[in-house]
């Protein structure tokens, strides 16, 4: 037979039989495996209110507030690596210096999620922004993938450009404000609501980078930081305009010893006094104490 005949022959096979099977309504066998393994991950409504956790601390509200943010958590693990997650370690740290700031009192706390769920990126800094915080730090932990070698914590800014290319990877999409000190900036022209934003960023940015630099003076000698351990990108879990907003990269999940020290009690209290005095030493210079 020609080969035009077989190639033919070849095409049209299983669309006779198909056919043939639904006239006899005979059920097409249909593979199993891909609809078994769908995962339903139910997000928040578009526009819908952020549901804020509770202030905890003193009754005062001219106290100053801090909203810690533990980084992913739910269906999202963040980094993994030697046995580790980081959505884990990340509460554990920031449980430990929730615990750590209360009992010193004088300072009130709010943290993003105390428990195992998921937050997008927006609701973060929305959270903050609706609490009318002080100051916000959200903490993460790195993966360096097959580089089990590389170790340290490091402290982020927010920047329009990012400070490297290992910081560039951080960098989240662009998003704009509609608050600004609890007013909508809706009923302004694109052009006045850009420079109110950006006047406003540019004073948040200096006190961000005020506080990253005490959390580097702070925690010399106690805590392991990166070889280049100061840091700046388009974070999107930063870009509150009116939030002085720093993101701590704890360590590394994928270096065992950085991930076995993040998750021991040891050193989740090492950390823990070294932010909690970092904070401390922060609200003084505001106050001008």
């Amino acid at each position: 037979m020609p080969l035009r005949f077989h190639i033919t022959l070849a095409v049209l096979l299983p669309i006779i039989l198909v056919m043939g099977m639904v006239t006899a309504g005979l059920k097409l066998p249909l593979p199993h495996l891909g609809r078994a393994y769908v995962v339903r991950i139910e997000l928040p409504e578009a526009g819908a209110p952020v549901d804020l956790p509770t202030i905890q601390g003193p009754q005062d509200s001219s106290r100053p507030l801090v909203v810690i943010d533990a980084g992913h958590g739910g269906h999202d693990p963040g980094a993994s690596g030697a046995d580790f997650k980081e959505k884990s370690i990340v509460l554990g740290l920031a449980r430990a210096l929730r615990n750590q700031l209360l009992d010193e009192g004088g300072i009130r706390v709010a943290m993003t999620r105390d428990e195992d769920r998921f937050l997008v990126l927006d609701e973060r800094a929305e959270i903050a922004r609706k609490l009318g915080a002080d100051l916000f730090l959200s903490i993460h932990a790195d993966s360096a993938g097959e580089l089990s070698g590389v170790s340290g914590a490091s402290v982020y800014t927010l920047s329009g450009k990012a400070s490297s290319q290992a910081a560039e990877r951080y960098a989240a999409r662009e998003n704009s404000a509609d608050l600004l000190n609890g007013q909508l900036l809706t009923d302004r022209s694109d052009d006045v609501s850009a420079i109110l934003v950006e006047l406003s960023q540019r004073r948040t940015q200096e006190k961000s980078a005020e506080f990253a630099s005490l959390i580097l003076r702070e925690g010399e000698g106690q805590l392991v930081f990166h070889p280049q351990p100061k840091r700046s990108a388009s974070l999107v879990v930063l870009r509150a305009p009116d939030v002085p907003s720093v993101l701590y990269e704890s360590g590394f999940v994928t270096n065992p010893e950085d991930a076995q020290r993040l998750a021991s009690p040891e050193g989740q209290a090492c950390f823990a006094d070294v932010m909690a005095r970092a904070i401390r030493i922060y609200f003084a210079r505001q106050n001008g104490v």
